[in-house]
Parts: structure tokens; C-alpha cells; sequence
């Protein structure tokens, strides 16, 4: 009789039990999706700026590549016409006429010829002088079609550091995360490092493109230097035949 008590209390307990609600465990918010807008929106605000500011950098490099590709394109036909117009020049009178464009040079040379008026028999000297003269505008030349390409260097050699930044902050707002909610659960952590990588990313998406277009304007720029170095030599050579004729400095 004792046992049959027993046995009835303890399945009546075990029935009000079950009528009691079950503890709910915290489980952590797992994301609809984690595409790359919805990382961007959910992203530290730290990581937003680093974001923010790579893509920024980015537009900079492609608006740079093609205002600069248009630039010196335009630039390399003009030079190659006014190259091959002062080839066939006799006289620096001559060049002048065939190639206007090219007065910087042609007006160096003939102001070097007036103020060596009285050592026209040094020709060494005068072209020496000459060479000098040349050597500025083309380094002046350098410098002006070299304009807007040293940031694409900048941003090659920065752009990966600064989403590296990006990263780091927000791998550590991870851990926080892991420390606050005190699990390992990867719905918790997978958030926060896919954020963090997209600042990598995004870092390496500014950085590449800038390397490549830096490496290729570098090379162009070589390419419109010779150019007016090859245009300098042929006045030089047309100085040269004049002050052997005797006739350099009657025009200027």
C-alpha cells in the first residue's frame, strides 16, 4: 500500500512537470544572409570608415586611368608628329616654322646662340650649354606629364595596411563578442570575422588595380621622356649644322 502511494505521488510529479515550461537557452542570432551589403551594414563603424575610405581610393585609381590614359595618348601622337617635322628641318628658322610646338627647345637654343654671340667658335661649349638648357625642359616636361600618377603608388603601397587595420579591428570586436556572450558558436563568431575579411578584401580590391596602372603610366612616361629627348637631339644636331655653316645666331 506504502509503495503503491509512493508510486503514484512521484507520477504525479513527474506530470506536473512536464506541464511546466522548459528553461530556453540563449542562442545567438544567426544572420539571414552575409552577403556583402548586409556585412557592410552590420560592420563596426570603424570597419566602415576603413571601407568607406578604400573604395574612395579606388575611384581615384580608375578616374586617374583614364584621364591620364587619354592624356598621354594624346600627348604621344603629338610628339611623334612634331619629331618627325623636325628631322627633316635644315635650320633651326626652319624647325620653327615645321614644328611651332616645339618652340620651348627651339627658344632655349636660340637664346643660348645670342648670349654665346662672341664664343661661336666654341661649339663644344655652346653645345654643352645647349644640352643643359634641354636637360630642365625635359625634366620640367617629366614632371608635368607625370602629374596625378605618384598617388596610384600610395595608394598600391597603403590601401592592403589599411584594411589590414580594418581587419584586425574587427577580429577583436569578435573576441569582445565571444568574451560577452561567453560561447564558441560559430553564429556568433562567423559574423564578425566575415566583416573583418571583407576590410582585407576590399583593401586588396583598391591595391592591385593601382600596382598595375602605376607600373604601366611609369613605363608610358618613360616612353614620352625619350621621345622628347629624341626631339632635343635633333634640334641640337640642327644647332650643330648651323654654327658649321655660320649661320647660327642670324636668325635668332
Amino acid at each position: 500500500m506504502i509503495h503503491t502511494r509512493v508510486l503514484v505521488g512521484f507520477a504525479t510529479l513527474l506530470g506536473a512537470a512536464t506541464l511546466l515550461p522548459a528553461p530556453v537557452l540563449a542562442a545567438a542570432p544567426i544572420p539571414a544572409e552575409l552577403s556583402i551589403g548586409s556585412m557592410f551594414a552590420q560592420a563596426d563603424w570603424v570597419v566602415k570608415a576603413v571601407i568607406v575610405g578604400l573604395i574612395f581610393a579606388s575611384l581615384v585609381t580608375w578616374t586617374v586611368l583614364f584621364a591620364k590614359a587619354a592624356e598621354l595618348r594624346k600627348l604621344s601622337t603629338k610628339q611623334q608628329e612634331l619629331n618627325k617635322a623636325i628631322v627633316e628641318a635644315r635650320t633651326l628658322a626652319d624647325a620653327r616654322k615645321r614644328a611651332p610646338d616645339a618652340s620651348d627647345l627651339i627658344d632655349a637654343a636660340e637664346l643660348e646662340l645670342r648670349l654665346s654671340a662672341d664664343a661661336l667658335d666654341d661649339v663644344e661649349g655652346i653645345r654643352d650649354r645647349i644640352s643643359t638648357r634641354f636637360a630642365r625642359l625635359e625634366a620640367a616636361m617629366g614632371r608635368r606629364i607625370s602629374r596625378g600618377i605618384p598617388i596610384l603608388a600610395t595608394i598600391g603601397a597603403t590601401a592592403p595596411f589599411v584594411g589590414l587595420f580594418g581587419t584586425v579591428w574587427g577580429i577583436m570586436n569578435s573576441f569582445i563578442g565571444i568574451a560577452e556572450n561567453q560561447t564558441t558558436n560559430l553564429a556568433v563568431v562567423a559574423p564578425g570575422i566575415a566583416e573583418a575579411l571583407l576590410a582585407t578584401g576590399v583593401g586588396l580590391f583598391a591595391a592591385i588595380p593601382a600596382v598595375v596602372i602605376y607600373n604601366h603610366f611609369a613605363r608610358q612616361v618613360a616612353e614620352q621622356r625619350a621621345l622628347g629627348a629624341d626631339r632635343a637631339a635633333a634640334i641640337l644636331n640642327i644647332v650643330s649644322r648651323d654654327l658649321s655653316r655660320g649661320v647660327a645666331g642670324q636668325e635668332a
